[in-house]
């Protein structure tokens, strides 16, 4: 595994410094590299060759009638173009082979990174516009890193071969390219600045369309039950729209930039021919060299105009660079931890808990005080909002809390790492999340290499998923597709519950396992989380008070607090808001 470069945070619209971070990622294929510059080099070189040939060609060959001159450069030219076309072969394959392997290191550093981060940050930035940043920016780097890179080096020593060649002929006649040098540099100053500022519009109108097309598709049902067809086709169609608009501007600045260049050149090269007008002048140069700087000057409008229309895409790279480094210097999450624990007991404590998220003011837990003991199980009930769910966020360091303390087994939670932390837990929810693979697989995931296929076979017996898998052809090794998408719900979170009866973790949250469930299906889910209940602690977050009658302890919340805590009949008996639950469930039906 080679080491990853360190971060090195940048200015956005430092291309410099942008290049440098991005070399450190080049230099793992330094050899690779080094072939595509001497090969892009190579082929310049041999064109500028080319090039300084014709005065020979011309004065010796041709008008001193030099036969044998004649002879051997007519054997000459297709060696001379077989190393050319071997230096094109070297520097493109090269250089494509540098720009995959970064591009796949950058990726999948991003992609590791995005893991890393702290939850907060997905919550803050949508899911489309990270999907742009791994799949649309980091193509544009490799723009940059390939093509664009292979246009700058190899038409820019072009040019200096082709300048160097009209220097030695005749100074005079190149000193007007000294002239118009700085007007070009401005030129090509003020369109980067253009080409990097709509690109990064680009980039973000990309992620607007990866949004608003990951919405309508994981949203599909519910667009075509509302009949909503023509309002998601007009909100696509705006943002396509600006992705047009800015593609258009850098279309016209790339022409307007490509035109102003070409003109500033031609007017160089009618000075030279103005200035070649002098009898005297012209009478100092020889037919051949004469012809030899004029082709050199009308062929240097062709790498010019390259140049400048290869600098737009250099520009676009540059500016995805500085999106997927901005990307890279996000903080990942804390984890000075260093207690490593295979098993912990599972005593839970919650000590004068205050917390509140990202720009609210309003705490969403506040004085939070709560034991758990070992092998217990503790319901959490009260309506929504009231903070059921952010306990166990905190409690896995989802979220970090603003003050008071969580320990676990008496030693607080960040006094242990996050991969030891998170190792203690197994969670059921609603929300159920499988990937598109077969059954045993999602069983074990996680787990792949440390168990059995006996260990999830009795994962699946426990967890009920034998009694539906039986029917399907493959058994546990049947596709699932995204999601479960070819499950029922009930199915689904058998699966959840199989995998959690697998990782045998010594505390279990159960986020409201069984509501989404009809009546038959939540009967076999209750009997397979009983199964998985057993000698463990259980953190149970519920709405119906009766999954959860024979908790050890309920705990009824309300607006970040704790109104009241104890078991279903002592609760009952205070009359309090936990009777007015019971009695809305129960006696108003």
């Amino acid at each position: 595994m080679k080491p990853k470069p360190p971060l090195t945070p940048v200015s956005p619209d430092a291309t410099g410094p942008l290049f440098k971070r991005l070399f450190k990622y080049i230099k793992n294929y330094r050899v690779g590299f080094f072939l595509a510059v001497v090969g892009m080099i190579g082929y310049s070189a041999i064109d500028a060759f080319f090039f300084s040939q014709i005065q020979t060609f011309i004065d010796d060959g041709l008008t001193k009638k030099n036969y044998d001159l004649l002879f051997y450069m007519g054997v000459a030219i297709p060696f001379v173009f077989f190393l050319r076309g071997l230096a094109n072969f070297i520097a493109t394959y090269s250089l494509s082979w540098v720009g995959t392997h970064v591009v796949n290191e950058l990726r999948q550093d991003v992609f590791n990174h995005l893991m890393k981060v702290p939850v907060a940050f997905h919550d803050q930035n949508s899911t489309g516009d990270l999907i742009a940043k791994i799949t649309y920016d980091i193509e544009q780097v490799q723009a940059a890193s390939s093509k664009a890179l292979m246009t700058l080096v190899r038409e820019g020593a072009f040019v200096i071969g082709l300048l160097v060649v009209m220097f030695y002929l005749s100074w005079q006649l190149s000193l007007v390219f000294l002239v118009i040098g700085p007007i070009v540099g401005v030129v090509v100053k003020q369109v980067s600045r253009r080409f990097r500022m709509v690109s990064k519009r680009i980039q973000k109108a990309m992620g607007n369309v990866t949004s608003v097309s990951e919405q309508m598709l994981n949203g599909h049902k519910v667009v075509v039950m509302h009949g909503a067809q023509a309002i998601e086709a007009e909100r696509f169609s705006q943002i396509t729209g600006k992705t047009r608009q800015q593609q258009m501007k850098l279309v016209s600045t790339r022409a307007l930039s490509v035109s102003a260049i070409q003109i500033i050149a031609s007017i160089a090269l009618a000075a030279v021919l103005l200035i070649a007008s002098n009898k005297e002048f012209l009478d100092s140069l020889s037919t051949g060299a004469f012809t030899t700087v004029l082709t050199c000057m009308m062929t240097l409008l062709r790498p010019l105009k390259l140049l400048t229309t290869v600098n737009s895409e250099f520009q676009k790279g540059m500016a995805a660079c500085a999106s997927v480094f901005e990307l890279l210097d996000i903080n990942v999450e804390d984890d000075k931890g260093t207690i490593e624990t295979d098993k912990v007991n599972g005593k839970i404590e919650f000590r004068q808990l205050n917390f509140s998220y990202s720009g609210s003011e309003r705490l969403t837990l506040s004085d939070i005080n709560l034991t758990i003991n070992a092998g217990k199980t503790v319901a959490l009930v009260g309506k929504s909002g009231s903070g059921k769910s952010t306990i166990t966020n905190l409690l896995t360091r989802f979220y970090e809390y603003d003050s008071g303390c969580i320990l676990i087994d008496d030693v607080p939670i960040r006094d242990y790492s996050l991969s030891a932390l998170r190792h203690q837990f197994a969670l059921v929810s609603q929300h159920v999340i499988l990937f598109n693979d077969t059954i045993a697989n999602n069983i074990a995931y996680g787990m792949q290499g440390k168990v059995s296929r006996s260990d999830i076979e009795a994962a699946a017996e426990a967890g009920y998923v034998t009694d539906f898998i039986d029917q399907l052809p493959l058994g546990l090794d049947t596709p699932i597709g995204e999601n479960g998408m070819n499950l029922s719900g009930g199915q689904r979170q058998r699966i959840t519950i199989a995998r959690a009866i697998l990782r045998d973790a010594p505390i279990l949250i159960l986020d409201e396992a069984t509501s989404a469930l009809d009546t038959e299906s939540e009967r076999v889910i209750q009997q397979a989380v009983d199964k998985l209940s057993q000698n463990k602690t259980v953190i149970v977050i519920a709405h119906r008070l009766s999954t959860i009658e024979n908790a050890d302890e309920i705990v009824v919340m309300d607006n970040g607090r704790i109104l009241e805590k104890g078991s279903h009949q002592a609760l009952l008996e205070q009359n309090g808001a936990y009777r007015q639950i019971y009695d809305i469930q129960f006696v108003g039906h």
